[in-house]
């Protein structure tokens, strides 16, 4: 049994998404991308939609990105997870419209487009990529 207190991690040895928590582990991030035509399979899946190729390898990219979107929770709803926290949906900056979410602590000030760089999280058994901001927005939207 384990302790309420333990943050919520993914199984890592996905067939399907062990590959994005092996690169984590090593401190890089990466995509699944088709074999075939280079098309980018996020989320990953058997084949590739565009070409229709069931062979994918993955791809590192350089874990920089520019904020989507965010939210600032604001209700618990996990005791390992104290309020209040932002996600962030991030997309990647050589990986276009591949979105990846994200946990930052408290309210940051945040802006639509503002860089955010990847850093890596230990959580038990597994290496989990989180966002940081890379510079402060802009004071004219704030």
């Amino acid at each position: 049994m384990t302790d309420q207190n333990t943050p919520l991690v993914p199984v890592i040895d996905d067939v399907d998404t062990g590959g994005f928590f092996a690169a984590a582990a090593r401190g890089e991030l990466a995509i699944r991308v088709c074999s075939e035509c280079r098309a980018d399979l996020h989320l990953p899946r058997e084949n590739c939609p565009r070409c229709g190729a069931f062979s994918q390898e993955w791809r590192t990219v350089a874990g920089a990105g520019t904020l989507y979107s965010w939210t600032v929770v604001e209700h618990q709803v996990h005791p390992a997870y104290p309020v209040p926290y932002t996600v962030v949906l991030v997309e990647l900056d050589d990986a276009k419209d591949v979105r990846l979410l994200g946990r930052l602590d408290g309210r940051p000030s945040l802006e639509i487009g503002q860089p955010l760089q990847a850093w890596f999280e230990q959580v038990g058994d597994a290496t989990l990529p989180q966002w940081r901001p890379v510079a402060e927005p802009s004071e004219e939207n704030v």
